[in-house]
């Protein structure tokens, strides 16, 4: 397919498909001319894996970049890749890692992944980013201690197990992409998933007749 069609398919404007081929996030297609080249289903999916991750995912084109050079790494182990997952999404703020209070925060962090009884490695991170949570947390007054983690801590761990049954053991060079497409996917779901429920909990407690999903707003009663 013409560039052009390829927009078409993808809904990705031609100057955006052109910004992607010059910054080697899509591959080139084949040429057919001095200025022309035909694109394929693979241009297709690669195009709607970057939307998903910088329009869903809210990722930049450096993260979505390294994603891509992880999936393409045939060398690269499952452990690995979803370690490359993971330092997309949660890249550590380099300004924040080496003060007191976040040294003392990854402590607790890591005696709770203890007692969880969790296989994580020390640098991970996720634990850096709950760390940064329990700092930012305790200096704006919303004080909870680790131990309020606890419940998501396992919820989490059986979503998890949830989300590796889908993948096949004898992991082939077709199964890389939709492993981490379902890894950052899935973290934006839950956390949708968490918004969702926190709303319908404050309408039931707080909000004495709010509205809820799929009922009429309710009319002011007539005057006279």
């Amino acid at each position: 397919m013409r560039i052009s069609d390829l927009s078409r398919k993808s809904g990705v404007p031609v100057a955006t498909i052109k910004f992607y081929l010059r910054e080697k996030l899509l591959p080139p297609g084949t040429l057919t001319g001095r200025n022309q080249a035909i694109y394929g289903d693979v241009h297709l999916r690669r195009l709607l894996l970057i939307r998903s991750f910088t329009n869903i995912a809210q990722l930049d084109l450096s993260s979505v970049g390294e994603l891509l050079s992880a999936i393409a790494d045939d060398g690269l182990p499952l452990p690995g890749l979803y370690e490359a997952a993971d330092r997309a999404v949660f890249g550590v703020d380099p300004s924040a890692t080496g003060s007191a209070e976040v040294n003392h925060a990854k402590i607790e962090v890591n005696e709770f992944l203890d007692k969880l009884g969790w296989r994580i490695s020390a640098d991970t991170p996720a634990a850096g980013r709950l760390a940064q949570v329990l700092v930012a947390l305790r200096a704006l007054g919303c004080e909870c201690g680790i131990e309020f983690f606890e419940p998501c801590a396992q919820a989490a761990e059986r979503f998890a197990a949830q989300e590796l049954d889908l993948v096949p053991e004898d992991l082939d060079r077709t199964e890389r992409a939709p492993a981490v497409v379902r890894s950052v996917m899935l973290g934006v779901a839950t956390a949708a998933l968490h918004r969702m429920a926190r709303e319908h909990l404050v309408n039931e407690r707080f909000a004495n007749g709010a509205v809820t999903h799929g009922s009429e707003v309710p009319q002011p009663a007539p005057v006279g």
